[in-house]
């Protein structure tokens, strides 16, 4: 069982803003690795109060911070191929197809799903399906809101979603789920809806 989970703060409501990117790699069914990065976004120094008060990233947290495209490279080879995951990906998938585009940087090809999503189909009847509630209802420890910490716990909910099937590969559990499925790709974007976005 592989796949990614991915997680982004941003400066503002800007989708193009990303101040904080977090991506868990998932190998052999668990969690190996979290990698996290401040980024300096292009509204530097300037950031909303209201995406302060979220995730208490400051304009002087990243003043020394790479820019995206120093970290794209890293990340680029990362999500290359994969199956990625975010909870509520449709904002996470936004803030990554606009600040690739803001930057004329050719998308990476991957392909990827919504835990919200998921976690309807496996987990019916809740009131709630944001992250903070599902890691409390599987006892999932979550600091919210900072990058690294959203997508370790989102690749843990994934786990704990596939529970007794741990032989399934990733694509066969969505498939078993129906769980609708994304892509990424050099010419632009399919939404899990099948919505086509140029690049």
């Amino acid at each position: 069982m592989e796949f990614l989970a991915l997680d982004f703060e941003t400066a503002t409501a800007q989708p193009d803003s990303p101040c904080e990117l977090g991506i868990a790699v998932v190998r052999d069914g668990a969690v190996q690795e979290v990698r996290n990065w401040l980024i300096k976004p292009p509204q530097w120094p300037y950031f909303s109060p209201h995406n302060i008060a979220v995730h208490g990233i400051t304009p002087q947290a990243v003043a020394n911070a790479p820019r995206w495209s120093q970290i794209w490279p890293e990340v680029a080879e990362l999500l290359h191929g994969r199956t990625v995951v975010a909870h509520n990906a449709a904002f996470d998938m936004n803030v990554l197809r606009s600040t690739l585009s803001g930057h004329g940087i050719p998308f990476a090809p991957f392909e990827y799903f919504c835990s919200v999503s998921m976690a309807r189909k496996v987990w019916p009847g809740h009131r709630s399906y944001g992250l903070s509630a599902m890691c409390a209802l599987h006892g999932i420890p979550l600091q919210h809101h900072r990058a690294g910490n959203d997508a370790a716990a989102t690749a843990a909910l994934v786990l704990r979603a596939i529970g007794q099937r741990p032989w399934f590969d990733i694509t066969q559990f969505l498939h078993t789920s129906r769980v609708r499925i994304g892509a990424f790709y050099p010419g632009g974007q399919r939404t899990p809806s099948g919505k086509v976005v140029p690049a």
